[in-house]
């Protein structure tokens, strides 16, 4: 990169303007987002998206998996592409900002560019992936996966949500079933570079600007349905029930023993529940829950699963109920590709952003795609650390160092032609 090339910065203000204008289409009810995918809300967002992609002068594709490429051409026609970019739907009470700033902080790169009239040799592809939350069609990271070859495209268009709503029907219903076959780009990519909020208070509490992620933590996402009695909780005795609810709760214990016994390089906690009856007055018959294993050891994570395997069916038992554990998702520990990992450091460094070494705590479409090309993620500081919760917030210098490195990080991989 020449030496002017070092002094080049995105439109803070501008980006920022995008974000607010973003979160007003499907607002939270505490001020955050509930843009869950193939809403009419992810549709509205998509579309308003799509129109800045077309004022930026972007050619757009679009996958059978309704992920969104938008390319602004490079000088060399044979030159494979640098791919930036994060996710556009939110959790039911997410925040403004999760994934959101990935793909707009890829959009402001283009228009920086444009603004500059900045040439590269390669082209650089923004793309917004479906379903990376994973709330509404689990498992998370649902498209990215389709694409890198994690997962097939039926069984992705057969997941259902809480109201029995298919993957598919829901996709085409909102009008975003591309032509491209899903997965037909993956050998083009050069090297990926998503920009994210940390989701986590290391950044924010050591005061550094930057992360530099190196590794990302692998997961198990486990269903378990323990099944007893439905009875009624004034007129049967204590040594006569079969509490799923019971069961459950010991559940709960022994999936935070299993998590401290590995600290401080492993997590794990109940996530979603649902009770049945769900019934003041009535002890639970049923009860299905999920548990989220994370680590970035693979023996840990794969121990964890196995611990709480062998030792659930006891509890169970103990109780006079009966249990199912099925796995519901997983990735393994991800190392993320040394160059462009290099790349993101020299960024921060040759814009003078502090910046720290960081593993990823959360899933991340860049998870996927490190296993079909060179790979990176740049994370910002976010308050307190908090995300998934409509309370997420993080501050207009933190977003805007965050793209001025993703800015750098794909010119130097896309190349400057002078």
């Amino acid at each position: 990169m020449s030496a002017s090339g070092k002094n080049i910065r995105i439109d803070g203000e501008r980006l920022w303007d995008s974000l607010m204008e973003m979160a007003k289409i499907g607002p939270g009810v505490a001020g955050g987002n509930n843009r869950q995918t193939l809403t009419d809300a992810d549709n509205e967002g998509r579309k308003l998206y799509q129109s800045w992609c077309d004022a930026a002068g972007m050619s757009s594709g679009l996958d059978t998996m309704g992920n969104m490429f938008a390319r602004r051409e490079g000088t060399d026609p044979e030159a494979k592409p640098v791919y930036v970019g994060s996710h556009l739907d939110t959790q039911p009470t997410g925040g403004k900002y999760d994934g959101v700033l990935g793909v707009l902080g890829g959009l402001e790169l283009i228009r920086t560019l444009n603004d500059l009239n900045i040439k590269t040799k390669r082209p650089i592809v923004v793309v917004n992936w479906t379903n990376e939350e994973g709330t509404r069609f689990a498992p998370a990271m649902l498209s990215s996966g389709v694409f890198a070859g994690m997962h097939e495209q039926d069984w992705a268009y057969d997941r259902v949500d809480a109201e029995g709503k298919k993957f598919g029907d829901e996709l085409k219903r909102i009008g975003w079933v591309g032509d491209e076959a899903v997965g037909s780009r993956k050998d083009e990519i050069h090297a990926m570079f998503e920009l994210h909020i940390e989701q986590g208070p290391i950044l924010e509490a050591e005061g550094k600007d930057i992360g530099v992620v190196t590794h990302g933590q692998g997961l198990w996402w486990l269903q378990v349905t323990v099944t007893g009695k439905d009875s009624h909780t004034g007129s049967t005795p204590m040594p006569m029930r079969k509490n799923a609810g019971l069961g459950m709760a010991r559940m709960t214990e022994l999936v935070h023993e299993i998590a401290m016994k590995h600290q401080p390089r492993a997590v794990g906690a109940i996530g979603h529940c649902d009770v049945h009856p769900n019934s003041r007055n009535v002890i639970p018959g049923k009860v299905v829950f999920t548990i989220d294993f994370r680590s970035p050891d693979q023996d840990t994570l794969d121990g964890m699963k196995a611990e709480f395997e062998e030792k659930a069916p006891k509890i169970a038992e103990e109780l006079g109920l009966s249990v199912e554990i099925e796995p519901v998702g997983h990735f393994d520990p991800v190392t993320f590709d040394e160059n462009c990992v290099t790349a993101v450091r020299n960024a921060a460094e040759k814009l003078g952003y502090s910046h720290r070494d960081i593993i990823s705590g959360a899933g991340h479409d860049a998870c996927w795609i490190n296993r079909v090309a060179p790979t990176s993620m740049i994370m910002c500081p976010c308050v307190d650390g908090l995300s998934h919760n409509e309370a997420e917030e993080i501050s207009r210098e933190w977003a805007t160092a965050g793209a001025d490195v993703l800015l750098h990080a794909a010119l130097e991989a896309a190349e400057i032609v002078e």
